[in-house]
């Protein structure tokens, strides 16, 4: 009878490398923004950590906060640097070298651009917007442990898939890296990031399923992304939730409900699609503890 391998529960030190704290009554908000959250405290997001057994956290800026990190940065020193990291938002073009070492002294590991808020046209305004940005991005190879993580659809990092190569650094995508449609358009557009992953620093988070474009199978993405390159695959929960995705049709002016999500239902999810013991700890454990220096 073969052994039954799947994991029944996640290991110690499994690590959740994408959640937002927000506290606006502390950190105002940035007056520009496409959408206003409500609260969510260093406070819950423990308690929703320790109800899933998880033990290390990476925390993402959100838009709201534009490049004012002083919400992250606290949050981090909250939690303790042995247990948190950061990826902060910054203007790389006019960031001085102290303000990156203030950032990196607080926890930080990485430089994020969101280009589904800052709006996509048929991808070629993320392209651009990436492309102009290559030169500053390539300043954080002074900081080699740290990373740029991108936002966008599929559709964008495949196209920006020679710039990601050109950087010198890893790259980690965000949710799924924009997902994939279950059609023959979506296994078109995955096939060429799969075989970047074979051949450079390309991470994919496995985090906020529900964002997925319809017809988007997180099982089967997950599976495919880990066969690639089981190095570099991460799991995250995108607490707490945000409603909305991008920057269109939202109203700043009220406050956006956190989407209601059954954060056990969606780890067990991602366990099950992983399919061992082994592959869980690579995935929760082993490939954060390297990318952000646990």
């Amino acid at each position: 009878m073969q052994k039954d391998t799947r994991p029944k529960r996640i290991p110690e030190h499994s690590c959740d490398t994408h959640v937002h704290v927000f506290e606006p009554a502390q950190f105002p908000y940035a007056a520009q923004r496409a959408y206003t959250p409500g609260r969510a405290t260093v406070a819950q997001l423990l308690a929703m950590h320790q109800s899933l057994g998880v033990g290390r956290v990476v925390l993402v800026q959100p838009s709201v906060y534009g490049t004012d990190n002083a919400c992250l940065l606290h949050a981090i020193e909250r939690i303790g640097q042995g247990r948190a990291r950061g990826v902060a938002v910054v203007d790389l073009n006019t960031a001085s070298d102290d303000m990156l070492a203030q950032l990196h002294a607080g926890g930080v590991r990485g430089i994020r651009l969101n280009l589904h808020v800052n709006s996509e046209a048929g991808g070629q305004t993320g392209l651009a917007q990436v492309q102009q940005q290559v030169s500053a991005v390539k300043r954080l190879v002074q900081w080699p442990s740290w990373h740029l993580q991108v936002h966008a659809s599929l559709s964008v990092h495949v196209a920006l898939l020679d710039t990601y190569a050109s950087l010198g650094l890893p790259v980690v995508l965000d949710h799924f890296a924009g997902g994939a449609a279950d059609t023959t358009e979506g296994h078109a557009m995955l096939k060429p990031l799969l075989h970047a992953m074979t051949t450079q620093p390309v991470y994919v988070k496995l985090s906020a399923a529900y964002r997925m474009p319809q017809g988007g199978d997180a099982s089967a993405l997950t599976q495919a992304f880990y066969q690639a390159a089981p190095k570099q695959v991460l799991w995250g929960s995108d607490w707490p939730h945000t409603g909305g995705a991008g920057g269109q049709g939202r109203n700043p002016e009220a406050v956006e409900p956190f989407r209601d999500i059954d954060n056990p239902q969606a780890l067990a999810h991602i366990t099950q699609a992983l399919g061992s013991v082994a592959a869980v700890q690579q995935v929760l454990v082993s490939n954060p503890a390297h990318l952000y220096g646990f």
